[in-house]
């Protein structure tokens, strides 16, 4: 006739089950997703840094063989300012990307504390609060950009700029 009520499966409690285990699942996806986003704050610095070094460098070369290369001043300074304007749009790139990923972390973390609300607990994790960025370190590497891009700037309007006339 039917399934008796000991071999019927209780779907109440698969259903559970998947639940759970669909929910670990995406909590592990979670935590990864935040520890790759933590790995490239420090990339993006660490480009930034090779690119400015370099930019600033040639910049620095120009400045020192313009007129051995027999190089009129002008074409000099306008190279100058060429590479330290490639250098402002690769801190400005680098700085997005530190930005956007800070936006992602906190995506992440509040998606992380909405499963662990409802699996283990109300208050299990504590929500990130955006008012805390003064204590992220991505918030500090973009002040370093910023202010290692206005020295820049400052230095060779100061020193190189007017050097070469």
């Amino acid at each position: 006739m039917g399934e008796s009520e000991q071999t019927r499966p209780d779907t109440a409690t698969d259903a559970a089950t998947i639940r759970n285990e669909f929910a670990l699942e995406r909590y592990r996806y979670l935590l990864q997703q935040i520890q790759t986003v933590n790995e490239n704050a420090h990339r993006f610095l660490a480009i930034y840094q090779t690119l400015a070094t370099a930019l600033v460098t040639a910049a620095l070369a120009l400045f020192v063989g313009y007129r051995k290369w027999e190089l009129a001043a002008s074409t000099a300074r306008g190279g100058v300012i060429g590479l330290l304007t490639l250098a402002t749009v690769v801190a400005a790139f680098t700085g997005t990307l530190i930005v956007v990923g800070a936006l992602a972390w906190l995506d992440y973390r509040n998606e992380e504390c909405d499963i662990t609300d409802e699996i283990v607990g109300p208050g299990f994790r504590t929500r990130p609060r955006p008012g805390n960025f003064f204590r992220w370190y991505e918030t500090y590497v973009v002040l370093f950009i910023l202010v290692s891009v206005i020295t820049m700037w400052v230095l060779a309007a100061v020193f190189l700029l007017p050097a070469m006339r």
